[in-house]
């Protein structure tokens, strides 16, 4: 027995400090893993309602460009005939004149040709009239496409400006919700560091007992027989004092803090095919029902509790040993978010 006990100070003189220090810069290390995934998901959560009003007003601008350049076109085509109308006044205008120069020189001459050129006159002011209504027309219509155009710079202009006051509102969301997202992460990792502080020092240094990243790892057999998936009276100890510690611990948290203890059942790779147990699933899910269970049975909220089985596909350790099965049949409590 002194021996036993000059042998674990001797090993307790490096190698614990050596652990921790490993042990935090991993916490460390999956903690800002955490924060990053969190804020990328909430934050794109948050701005899906925004991409979608933000594809309205787009849409609504394109519209508006699209009869804008339409009303240009229009605008550029009247303006086109106008020319065209004018020109072919100032023709008009010209062969009448011409005309009745004719006309002026004829007065001695023979009374048909004069009722002739006085026709022909008559017919070029009637077409002269036309044309000069056909003007006056394309300018009324030139006068609405300008206010038409007018209209829908204006409306154009009103878009942009609420498009870009979208985006500010969007920029400014994704900061404050960025800002709340590492408060609440921040928070729930300092409730998280004192639960595990606690957790150890109420467990001890048990070889069967350890932290692994942000996980507290029991060895299956703390709790169940091989096999089986009913929890051992010190199974049922263990469970006690960390009921106990979560009961104290919920007390501390805001109740707004979306926290949850994961219970994570697994086993080895050794097959097992029982009428209760078809496969190590079923073994693992049952295990970690059976420790959810019992915790709610302690007073733990069920709505702070969830229970996950992963059979024997997530193994600490890939060797085919019996020690390597020892320690991949395992119950991991985690504290997350929700």
């Amino acid at each position: 027995m002194a021996l036993s006990r000059a042998h674990r100070r001797e090993e307790a003189n490096f190698w614990p400090g050596f652990v921790d220090a490993l042990s935090t810069m991993l916490i460390g290390i999956v903690f800002l893993l955490t924060v990053f995934v969190l804020g990328q998901f909430f934050l794109s959560q948050e701005l899906t309602g925004k991409d979608t009003a933000l594809e309205r007003l787009n849409k609504q601008i394109s519209e508006l460009t699209d009869l804008l350049a339409l009303e240009r076109s229009s605008n550029r085509q009247a303006q086109e005939s106008l020319q065209l109308m004018q020109s072919t006044l100032t023709v008009e205008r010209g062969e009448r004149g011409r005309l009745q120069s004719l006309l002026d020189g004829q007065n001695n001459g023979a009374p048909a040709q004069l009722a002739e050129t006085q026709k022909a006159l008559e017919s070029e002011k009637q077409l002269s009239a036309r044309a000069q209504a056909t003007v006056d027309l394309v300018n009324q219509q030139i006068l609405a496409m300008r206010r038409q155009l007018a209209a829908l710079e204006e409306a154009l202009s009103a878009s942009e400006a609420k498009d870009k006051e979208a985006q500010a509102r969007i920029s400014e969301l994704g900061s404050r919700l960025n800002v709340a997202l590492a408060q609440r992460v921040q928070e729930l990792a300092r409730y998280r560091s004192d639960f595990f502080g606690r957790l150890r020092q109420v467990l001890g240094t048990r070889p069967d007992i350890r932290v692994v990243g942000d996980r507290f790892v029991f060895q299956s057999e703390v709790f169940f027989d091989a096999g089986q998936a009913v929890l051992k009276p010190e199974g049922q100890a263990e469970l006690d004092k960390l009921a106990a510690i979560l009961l104290d611990l919920g007390r501390e948290m805001p109740p707004d803090l979306p926290w949850i203890l994961r219970v994570d059942g697994h086993t080895d790779n050794r097959p097992i095919k029982t009428a209760q147990f078809p496969s190590n699933w079923h073994l693992s899910s049952a295990r970690a029902i059976a420790v959810v269970e019992y915790l709610i049975s302690r007073g733990l909220p069920t709505d702070r509790v969830a229970a996950t089985g992963f059979g024997e596909y997530q193994p600490l350790d890939v060797a085919n040993t019996d020690e390597a099965h020892r320690r991949n049949r395992r119950i991991e409590f985690k504290i997350t978010e929700r």
